[in-house]
C-alpha cells in the first residue's frame, strides 16, 4: 500500500512560551484520540481482534486505513509540530468517519485551508438591527456571537431568561452561561439535557477557529470552572453544526413554551447570527403573545 510521508518534527529546542499554534496542536491531538476511540474495527471492515485495552481503533489501524505512516500519524495524534497536507488530512478524516462539521474542525485545528484570525469581541452592529429585533415581537429574538454572548435582544427574549439570569464573569448576557449555571429550580430552559450537548458541540466547532486566543481561552476556562456538567461535555471533543432546534422554556406566569429556534447569519458581521424563536403550536403562540404583553418581570432571585 502506498503511504503518504509528511515532514518530521524539528528537534526539540529551548522552552518557549506556548503560541496559538501550539494550543491548536494540543486540541487536535485530543480531538483525534476522541474520534479514534468511538470507531469500532467492524465499522471500517477490520477484524475485531483480541485484547483491546481501549475502545475503538488502534493508531496503526487508522494509519493503515488512511494510507499514512504509523510514526507520522502517532506524531499527529501526539500534537507534535509536523506538516500535514489537505490530501493527507482528508484521508485521516475518512478513516475516522468524520462528518462535514468534524472534518472542517480538524482542518482548522491543523491550520489547513482555513484562515485563522481573531474576530472582533464587540462588532459595530447597525442600529437597524435592534429595530428589526423589536419588530419581530412577540417572537423572542436576539443577536449572538459564536460564544453565545447575547449582544442585542428584544423584550420577549429578555422575558424568557428573566432579569435575574446569571451573568458571565466578563459581564455579558451569555445564554450558555445561563443554561449551565442557573439552579435547576429556577432554570427557565426545560429541555437542556437534550440541547446542552448540541450547544457545547457547536461551541467546540467555533472554538476550533480561535484556539489560543485569550478571550476564547478565558471563556472556556471560566465555564469549566463554573460547571462540572460543561466540563464533562467539553471533554468529549464532540463538534456539531448550528441548526434549527427545539427549545422548551418555563415562564413563571404563562407556563411552558415550546419554540423552534432558527439561526440566521449576518453577512456584515462574520461569526454572529440572529436567532428567532417561533412558537410550535397555537397554544404556544397564545402564550407567547400573553408573555409579550406582560410588564417586565420583577426580581425574584432564589435565596441560593
Amino acid at each position: 500500500m502506498t503511504t503518504f510521508e509528511e515532514s518530521a518534527p524539528p528537534a526539540r529546542g529551548p522552552q518557549v512560551r506556548p503560541q496559538p499554534q501550539d494550543r491548536r496542536r494540543t486540541e487536535l491531538a485530543g480531538f483525534l484520540k476522541a474520534c479514534r476511540a468511538r470507531v469500532t474495527p467492524e465499522e471500517v471492515g477490520l477484524p475485531p481482534g483480541l485484547r483491546r485495552r481501549t475502545p475503538g481503533l488502534r493508531r496503526e489501524e487508522v494509519a493503515q486505513l488512511a494510507g499514512v505512516g504509523v510514526t507520522w500519524y502517532t506524531w499527529l495524534e501526539q500534537g507534535r509540530p509536523i506538516n500535514a497536507s489537505e490530501q493527507v488530512l482528508a484521508a485521516v478524516a475518512g478513516s475516522l468517519r468524520l462528518d462535514a462539521t468534524e472534518r472542517d474542525h480538524m482542518f482548522r485545528l491543523a491550520g489547513v485551508r482555513v484562515e485563522l484570525r481573531p474576530s472582533p469581541a464587540h462588532p459595530n452592529l447597525d442600529p437597524s438591527v435592534q429595530v428589526i429585533l423589536d419588530a419581530l415581537a412577540p417572537l423572542p429574538a436576539a443577536v449572538c456571537n459564536t460564544r453565545y454572548d447575547v449582544l442585542l435582544h428584544n423584550a420577549p427574549y429578555e422575558s424568557l431568561f428573566g432579569a435575574d439570569r446569571p451573568t458571565a464573569p466578563h459581564g455579558t448576557f451569555n445564554s450558555l452561561w445561563c443554561t449551565v449555571t442557573a439552579p435547576v429550580c429556577c432554570n427557565p430552559f426545560l429541555n437542556r439535557d437534550e440541547e446542552l450537548p448540541r450547544m457545547v458541540g457547536v461551541l467546540r466547532a467555533a472554538y476550533g477557529k480561535h484556539v489560543g486566543e485569550p478571550v476564547w481561552e478565558c471563556y472556556i476556562r471560566e465555564l469549566t470552572l463554573a460547571s462540572e456538567e460543561f466540563r464533562e461535555l467539553w471533554a468529549r471533543q464532540q463538534v456539531a453544526p448550528a441548526r434549527s432546534a427545539l427549545k422548551v422554556f418555563r415562564h413563571p406566569v404563562v407556563g411552558e413554551l415550546r419554540f423552534t429556534a432558527a439561526y440566521l447569519t449576518l453577512p456584515a458581521v462574520p461569526e454572529h447570527y440572529m436567532v428567532v424563536y417561533t412558537p410550535q403550536g397555537p397554544q404556544d403562540r397564545e402564550r407567547v403573545e400573553r408573555m409579550a404583553a406582560l410588564p417586565p418581570r420583577p426580581s425574584a432571585r432564589c435565596p441560593h
